[in-house]
């Protein structure tokens, strides 16, 4: 991935500005067909899944993913750049703040 690429640095740019939750959910329906949305956030509930240590068989009910799709999921979680690992803590950390509001 080549990051310096005026175009993904953009995105990225993009990305951070976001304020609200109605502005991401925007902003990714223009970006996106409705299908890659889904796509993605069926990536994101299963390393999710594969953090709770949920087994491949029942990660591949739930998302309708293939065992390779899971397979591909895991390499990133545990063998990536730590970006899934980062995130979901964060989400776990925020959840945790706004159940205890």
């Amino acid at each position: 991935m080549d990051w310096k690429r005026k175009e993904n640095q953009r995105l990225i740019e993009a990305l951070l500005i976001i304020k609200n939750a109605d502005q991401a959910k925007r902003f990714l329906r223009d970006l996106m067909t409705e299908k890659e949305i889904d796509e993605f956030a069926k990536r994101l509930k299963t390393a999710e899944m594969l953090s709770n240590k949920i087994s491949y068989s029942n990660i591949e009910k739930e998302t309708g993913f293939s065992s390779t799709t899971v397979a591909r999921v895991s390499k990133w979680l545990n063998d990536g750049t730590g970006g899934y690992k980062e995130i979901i803590k964060n989400m776990h950390h925020n959840n945790s703040t706004k159940i205890r509001k």
